[in-house]
């Protein structure tokens, strides 16, 4: 069952798509805002004062579209330049109704843990509080081998570089939604790993997204 969810929240549809024996929610298309890069980057700024206000599953859409969405359908490519095209980024998204796995190949959410755990990731990240306020929290991800099987030690660098992209598209996005971000680097690695229930990914960039207070 599909549900309408256009401007919706993420409580009104959590469980409108199940597919198969997990939860999954199919995004909307992005949609285009109209303003232009060059406003974007030059308004953005690192905010770390969020409203009490959650997302909507469109903005959440526009958000990991620029991410990692699928930008071309024959051969896969994404938003983001990629080495070979190996995709080593996980994207993952936490906010009030628990922690989502984006799939980039259908645009769609799996809902990997069922409680706010953003308070959790805020602890992991040093005590940075404002974490826990932002609507959302991006956590970029990277699978390593997918690179370095095929560029070796130096596929590594690749890697960094191309969370710093997805990261760069993110920020640019939430301006050009009217919203705030900022990037945090500052996090236990054991502990944010643990928290999300992460095998081979290994936790790169935090990145909370919300309303500007």
């Amino acid at each position: 069952m599909f549900c309408d969810v256009k401007g919706g929240s993420m409580m009104s549809i959590l469980f409108c798509v199940v597919m198969g024996s997990s939860d999954m929610i199919k995004l909307p298309d992005p949609e285009f805002t109209g303003r232009s890069i060059e406003e974007c980057i030059e308004l953005r700024r690192s905010v770390r004062s969020y409203q009490d206000k959650a997302l909507t599953l469109q903005q959440i859409s526009n958000i990991l579209w620029s991410a990692q969405g699928l930008t071309e359908d024959k051969y896969g490519f994404r938003a983001v330049p990629s080495a070979g095209a190996t995709y080593p980024l996980v994207v993952f998204i936490a906010n009030k109704d628990g922690l989502f796995r984006y799939i980039p190949e259908s645009h769609a959410l799996k809902h990997e843990i069922k409680r706010d755990i953003r308070k959790d990731i805020a602890n992991a990240a040093l005590g940075q509080g404002f974490i826990n306020d932002a609507g959302v929290v991006v956590i970029i991800t990277a699978i390593y081998e997918r690179t370095t099987q095929r560029y070796g030690e130096r596929g590594v660098r690749y890697v960094h570089i191309e969370a710093g992209h997805c990261a760069q598209n993110i920020h640019l996005e939430a301006v050009a939604l009217g919203l705030g971000s900022v990037p945090v680097g500052a996090f236990n690695d054991e502990k944010l790993s643990k928290l999300l229930k992460l095998e081979r990914e290994k936790p790169l960039y935090v990145i909370p997204v919300g309303h500007t207070r």
